[in-house]
């Protein structure tokens, strides 16, 4: 049985499993460590053209999608997965961080219908009866959900037993309050050459003392955070 389930309901279903099926969430796939359907929500739709939006009630631009269709597309998601935690990609959501991530992994065998589409929203009666959690990328707006959904799916996915191989990989990423940076941005990395472009590489990882690059890496990672995310400074008390 996969350690991770997910449905993603779509007027699109083409897109998926898109990138998910490729490096390590592709092999993942492959070995069942975790599963997927897609739910085209046009199946549901009403008249002979499969309509699944109107216009919305109030007047203003774009298209609401309806809510006996999406419900009946929801319904049909929970018969074969019942108790799924039911998301729904849009710009108001929660935004998405490793928390999120995290929390949704650490259950286990669980099972996520995630909504991705492409209108103005959806009736906000469907939100309320199914007590769909609205999640988001953040502060910018794209063409649709799915480009959402696959990165959810994604940080999801790596985070499951056997996806990576070395789980010490893991533990010293960005944004993780367990690793070594404790929740701050990751440290500069270099590899060979030793010198490229008539630049060099920091003599600190060259000296082979692994109290001195435990320390540069904390100063830098600390460095970077204030730059680029000073949040997250103010979020891990630092």
């Amino acid at each position: 049985m996969s350690k991770l389930h997910i449905t993603f309901l779509t007027t699109f279903p083409e897109i998926f499993p898109g990138p998910l099926g490729f490096s390590l969430s592709g092999k993942a796939l492959e070995k069942g460590i975790w599963s997927y359907d897609v739910v085209n929500i046009r199946n549901f739709g009403i008249t002979k053209h499969k309509k699944v939006d109107d216009i919305p009630y109030g007047g203003g631009s774009g298209m609401v999608v309806r809510p006996d269709v999406l419900s009946s597309a929801i319904d049909f998601a929970l018969e074969q997965k019942p108790n799924s935690r039911i998301l729904y990609t849009s710009p108001r959501g929660k935004v998405i961080n490793q928390q999120m991530v995290q929390q949704i992994v650490s259950l286990n065998n669980q099972s996520l219908i995630i909504i991705c589409l492409r209108f103005e929203g959806i009736d906000q009666r469907v939100l309320n009866y199914y007590n769909i959690e609205e999640v988001s990328l953040g502060d910018f707006i794209l063409s649709g959900g799915e480009i959402a959904a696959l990165a959810l799916a994604d940080s999801c996915i790596r985070l499951l037993e056997g996806v990576v191989e070395n789980t010490e990989n893991l533990k010293n990423e960005s944004f993780n309050p367990q690793g070594e940076l404790k929740g701050l941005l990751e440290y500069p990395l270099y590899t060979r050459p030793q010198i490229w472009n008539s630049l060099e590489v920091p003599q600190v990882l060259l000296s082979g003392n692994h109290e001195e690059i435990k320390q540069w890496r904390r100063n830098a990672s600390l460095e970077i955070t204030k730059l680029r995310r000073p949040d997250l400074l103010v979020k891990n008390n630092k």
